[in-house]
């Protein structure tokens, strides 16, 4: 199951996280990094799976 998060990670950085933790701030922060800037949603998203697996 955690390497189809990342792969979720990678092409939805959001989905990933979602998957991982649920609605929580981190989920709203991804969301943010993302729109922000797709590269810095990707490292956060994969970060968060590491850190929760």
């Amino acid at each position: 199951m955690s390497l189809l998060r990342i792969i979720f990670a990678i092409i939805l950085p959001p989905l990933g996280v979602f998957l991982t933790i649920g609605i929580k701030p981190h989920f709203w922060l991804n969301i943010l990094l993302t729109i922000l800037g797709f590269v810095p949603g990707i490292v956060h998203a994969v970060w968060i799976i590491a850190k929760n697996d």
